[in-house]
């Protein structure tokens, strides 16, 4: 079955599949060359100084819908996590279609348009139970329980069939803010009949079912209860549910509960005004803290993946302008470290246990559970609806592959490996992988964008990893010099056993002879004679440190 423009229902993700983060995933109807969109989320990452120094976000490379934006009927939102919202501002300006959202995930992007300065009418509020029509797609929100309040997966109806696309999940009996897992309304569209499901694979690989949030409350409260002085517990500032759950523990532990972080009081303020958080327990203001006894304090506060700037990194630095702990305190680790945030969150235990704090995580205690399916989940989720073709997202590229096999061996018909960039034809007898797109990231660096093939974080890394050498030389119409040569070496050691002069001096003499023994001719262009320099410095840095740094000439020739 095709769609009334006689094309075919395609699937491409932009991010998301093949790396966990920036989610942004297209559905299409048509053939290529009038082919209608419509687009589910629209997420970032983050940078870390081993592979992005000095970025603060990285989002997917949207030029290829920048391109086909004419034909984009609008953006759906499954929930309000940074990696399926946190590009919106940032990209819309350029797309200006409506973006649909239940109320909580629409105040947290309405608060991002808005600091941008963009038109939050855009962003429109849609319950549960209701379609939204955009052109020939009818979509639908269907409830599902996450770390984050009304998450929801989407029901996608389109001539071509019914496509599920569950966003991030997990069955949760027991939840703490919200309904608890429905598995009734997933049934139902499995009986209306389900031509494609693009689902969850960040868990994939571990056994059994996801555990609930209400699991953890009372080992929470206990080891609240148990230490003998302050409390700190860290975790994702927009885990709405566990900070709420932690917060509630503090206080049943008789604890006062305090808020260090702008992003968390941020989030604790959209969930209230949405209405799904309405228990939450009285915030001390940081200020007040000095007037209360080490042992009646709870801090819940950023920084569970030990980033640089956030709270926890500055507590356990000693700089935080209000949060303190000592010898005796004890800290709770209440998240999953995120692949590849391993050095970093193990180099803030250790900074911690060097001062006598106590430091807890999810391996010593069981004080966290994820937000996402185990293989149990999924293949309930696979039982319920039946679908004819499965599209595994939302996970590494081996998280994808596993999925896809075991998806077959649950007796999905078809099941499709699509990394970023991959577009899919999901209906019909021709179901598979019918092209390729160029797909890529984008860095905020400060207020640019960057591309990742523009060089810009390649050379920084550069920089970081061999240093950088700076000569300046002011030279007559011949190339000769008038004064002697300024350098500056940074990211470099200044001296070295053996070396006869600190190494810009070094440098500098290379230079000196470098110019005086080149020949004229090759001295009387500026291009020339940068040539002669930037050699000269990389090999005197080569011989004495090892390395080749980045080299950089400024040259002022006068010609009187």
């Amino acid at each position: 079955m095709t769609g009334k423009s006689g094309g075919p229902l395609v699937y491409l993700a932009l991010g998301g599949a093949g790396e966990i983060g920036m989610n942004c995933y297209l559905y299409g109807l048509g053939e290529a060359r009038d082919r209608r969109w419509i687009m589910v989320d629209i997420g970032v990452g983050f940078g870390d100084m081993e592979t992005s120094p000095g970025v603060e976000l990285v989002l997917p490379d949207l030029e290829f819908i920048f391109g086909e934006r004419n034909r984009l009927e609008a953006i759906f939102l499954t929930h309000a996590h940074e990696d399926h919202v946190g590009a919106l501002p940032h990209v819309w300006s350029r797309l200006k279609v409506p973006v649909y959202a239940r109320r909580f995930t629409a105040e947290v992007a309405r608060s991002k348009m808005e600091e941008a300065g963009l038109d939050v009418g855009a962003v429109r509020v849609v319950e549960t139970g209701r379609r939204i029509e955009a052109g020939d797609f009818s979509v639908e929100w269907l409830p599902v329980t996450h770390s984050i309040p009304e998450a929801s997966a989407l029901a996608i109806r389109t001539p071509a069939g019914l496509v599920v696309h569950t966003g991030d999940f997990k069955m949760d009996p027991d939840p703490q803010i919200g309904e608890p897992f429905h598995i009734a309304q997933f049934e139902a569209l499995g009986r209306e009949g389900v031509q494609a499901l693009a689902c969850d694979s960040t868990n994939v690989f571990m056994p059994g079912r996801a555990g609930s949030e209400g699991e953890i409350v009372s080992n929470l409260r206990r080891l609240i209860e148990a230490a003998p002085r302050a409390v700190a517990a860290t975790s994702f500032a927009s885990n709405i549910v566990r900070i709420r759950t932690l917060a509630m523990a503090a206080r049943d532990a008789g604890r006062s509960v305090v808020l260090a972080g702008r992003a968390m009081r941020r989030m604790i303020e959209f969930a209230v005004k949405s209405g799904q958080v309405t228990d939450f327990p009285a915030v001390t203001p940081e200020e007040a803290i000095k007037d209360i006894p080490a042992e009646n304090l709870f801090y819940i506060v950023t920084g569970s993946q030990g980033e640089a700037r956030a709270a926890m990194a500055r507590i356990a630095a000693g700089n935080h302008p209000t949060v303190k702990l000592k010898a005796g305190d004890t800290v709770l680790f209440s998240s999953k470290t995120i692949p590849g945030n391993e050095a970093g969150v193990y180099r803030l235990y250790n900074r911690l246990s060097e001062q006598g704090i106590t430091v807890i995580d999810g391996e010593m205690e069981r004080i966290h559970v994820s937000g996402h399916a185990r293989r149990d989940d999924l293949q309930r989720i696979y039982a319920a609806l039946k679908p004819k073709v499965a599209v595994p997202m939302h996970g590494e590229h081996r998280h994808l592959v596993e999925h896809a096999r075991t998806a077959r061996y649950w007796g999905v018909p078809e099941a499709v490996v699509a990394p970023n960039g991959t577009v899919v034809r999901l209906d019909g007898n021709s179901v598979g992988v019918v092209e390729h797109v160029e797909t890529g990231r984008v860095y905020l660096d400060g207020r640019v964008h960057v591309g990742a093939l523009d060089g810009v974080i390649r050379e920084r890394l550069k920089m970081a990893r061999s240093g950088h050498v700076v000569v300046a030389v002011t030279v007559d119409i011949d190339g000769e010099l008038i004064a002697d040569p300024e350098v500056r070496c940074l990211g470099a050691p200044k001296d070295g056993e053996g070396w006869h002069a600190p190494l810009d001096e070094m440098v500098a003499e290379a230079v000196d002879d470098a110019i005086e023994g080149a020949a004229k001719k090759a001295k009387r262009t500026d291009k020339g004679l940068e040539e002669i320099i930037t050699r000269a410095a990389r090999a005197e840095v080569i011989r004495h440190w090892g390395k080749k740094p980045v080299t950089t000439v400024v040259i002022t020739r006068l010609e009187d």
